[in-house]
């Protein structure tokens, strides 16, 4: 039996529009390594929605984007500053240590959201040989908690974060999300605002594999082309992850898909706020829905369905909407949890 899953975006399949793109391209020969003419095009849209001065590199997940391009803007004397629950301190198996040498500094941050007054005392040290030397602030946009980021909170951050000479990098891994719960653009939550380095995702919101890494900085990413060798993430038959973003890219399918994951959250949390003992624990702001439930009913629960536990000892579930989730979903989702509780 299939267990219907609402534990992450990462299960839904990919947009059969997104399908298409990957069929059109199967024709012919063309130019490896990222040469050929859709992967230069896509290029273009990448600076259509993020400047002219944006450079683009191409990878295959989400932790190759956030440890290369962190690698990038650091020594191994550096530390990262980021959030408790960011996804390289908690998801990333200690990569980011491992593969770019550098110490995370996990803050206990407010709904997932780091501010000035929260990095501030972990600037200590500066200078001291005994310390690790900080270099960049790391915010991700969702956060892992679905709560988002606006405009005025990373503007203060990166101004912080500038004038104490430290670089922001921020994980997109749900950014579509954001932008979308926010009515922005992509280039109106990042480079107006400051950030340095982009991880930009699109796995979670209807591609089926592909990531890039964005120095939105002009003065950064020198050589990330061989790093990006030598990391093992230079892909030969690269068209196939571009013209996948090349579709995602155009006509808003971005937009498209993450206004309907996050209403598909918005309307599980309506739904199953009204059942008896079920709370709602976190605010619903993107596609990730956070609820007590009574621990009877959990087990009951994963018998028909997966997801993820969050918090064991509180009875705290995570329930992750996606591009293709319908209300059909729901309303069986929250009939069986209304009869398991």
């Amino acid at each position: 039996m299939t267990l219907r899953s609402f534990a992450s975006d990462n299960n839904s399949g990919a947009h059969p529009a997104i399908m298409q793109a990957v069929l059109d391209a199967n024709t012919g020969y063309a130019k490896a390594y990222g040469e050929d003419d859709l992967s230069i095009a896509t290029d273009e849209l990448f600076k259509q929605h993020f400047g002219r001065q944006a450079k683009i590199h191409y990878v295959t997940t989400g932790t190759a984007a956030n440890v290369l391009g962190l690698r990038a803007v650091t020594q191994t004397w550096n530390s990262v500053i980021c959030a408790d629950v960011a996804h390289i301190n908690v998801d990333e198996c200690g990569a980011p240590e491992a593969f770019a040498g550098i110490k995370l500094v996990p803050v206990k941050a407010t709904g997932g959201k780091l501010d000035v007054e929260a990095i501030r005392p972990y600037l200590f040290g500066r200078g001291f040989v005994h310390h690790s030397q900080p270099r960049v602030v790391q915010i991700t946009q969702a956060t892992e908690l679905g709560t988002v980021y606006t405009p005025d909170e990373i503007r203060s951050i990166t101004k912080f974060c500038h004038k104490e000479g430290l670089l922001v990098h921020m994980d997109g891994a749900r950014l579509a999300n954001a932008a979308a719960a926010l009515g922005c653009g992509f280039r109106e939550l990042t480079t107006d605002l400051g950030v340095d380095v982009l991880s930009f995702g699109g796995t979670k919101n209807g591609m089926f594999i592909g990531e890039a890494v964005v120095f939105l900085n002009p003065e950064l990413g020198e050589g990330f082309q061989y790093m990006r060798k030598q990391g093992m993430q230079l892909v030969s038959k690269m068209r196939f992850i571009t013209a996948q973003f090349h579709r995602y890219l155009q006509e808003d399918m971005w937009r498209a898909n993450a206004l309907h994951a996050n209403r598909m959250a918005a309307l599980l949390a309506e739904k199953v706020s009204q059942i008896k003992g079920i709370t709602v624990s976190r605010p619903v702001q993107t596609n990730a829905v956070f609820a007590y439930i009574p621990h009877r009913a959990i087990e009951r629960m994963l018998e028909e369905f997966y997801f993820y536990i969050w918090n064991e000892e509180k009875n705290e579930l995570r329930w992750m909407t996606s591009f293709d989730t319908s209300e059909e979903e729901i309303d069986e989702f929250v009939t069986a949890l209304q009869a398991a509780v």
